[in-house]
């Protein structure tokens, strides 16, 4: 994203090829930073609430004091009542279109046709977007993999402007996370992967089209 540009909207499309094999929490989002501080992300969950419902979308954030923030009542039920995570039928190898938009009543959090709830993010811009993958399943559990497609940022002037690179980030084992997760790309998509050897280490520079 160039910098300094006045962005009001933030989108990619998620594709998940294949559900995972176990009834643990899968969160893969797209996260956006509020030009008056604090941010959200917005993504398809697996296993938010296991043995009942598996499948879910959440739109939830954080203030500038990181508190969570509020939000409108969304019109999507949510299976055990959670605000952010509502009942949502996403479909393995089906594209999913993500997107965040500043309109009248707050900043707005889309999955494909439907609007999940607006959130009173401070500020009328957007910056740092980023997608990123949430597991808390072992690290020894079967692999799964996403894919990201067509980002793009859109500038308060209507000006699109696609995505085309990004850099990798991995939580360390101290902190918890998995060694056996690696990013790449695959002709136009960036693909996540878990319990798979690190091919491309962190801080590396990706590039759509690329591969």
């Amino acid at each position: 994203m160039p910098p300094g540009a006045d962005v009001v909207e933030a989108a990619v499309t998620l594709v998940v090829p294949a559900a995972p094999a176990v009834e643990r929490l899968y969160f893969w989002a797209l996260q956006v930073s509020f030009s008056g501080g604090g941010g959200a992300h917005l993504g398809l969950q697996w296993g938010a609430d296991p043995g009942h419902r598996l499948r879910h979308v959440n739109w939830g954030g954080y203030g500038p004091d990181g508190a969570e923030l509020g939000g409108t009542l969304s019109v999507l039920p949510s299976s055990f009542g959670n605000p952010n995570t509502r009942d949502y039928d996403w479909q393995e190898g089906r594209p999913h279109r993500l997107r965040v938009v500043r309109d009248a009543a707050g900043w707005a959090g889309w999955v494909d046709d439907s609007l999940v709830r607006h959130l009173p993010g401070p500020g009328t811009g957007l910056h740092g977007p980023m997608v990123w993958s949430e597991v808390f399943a072992d690290c020894d559990h079967p692999p799964v993999r996403v894919c990201w497609a067509d980002p793009e940022v859109v500038t308060r002037s209507g000006d699109r402007m696609a995505v085309r690179s990004a850099v990798t980030s991995y939580q360390s084992h101290a902190d918890g996370g998995c060694d056996n997760t690696s990013s790449s790309v695959e002709g136009d998509v960036f693909v996540q992967t878990t319990a798979t050897p690190r091919l491309v280490p962190p801080g590396t520079r990706l590039t759509l089209g690329a591969s």
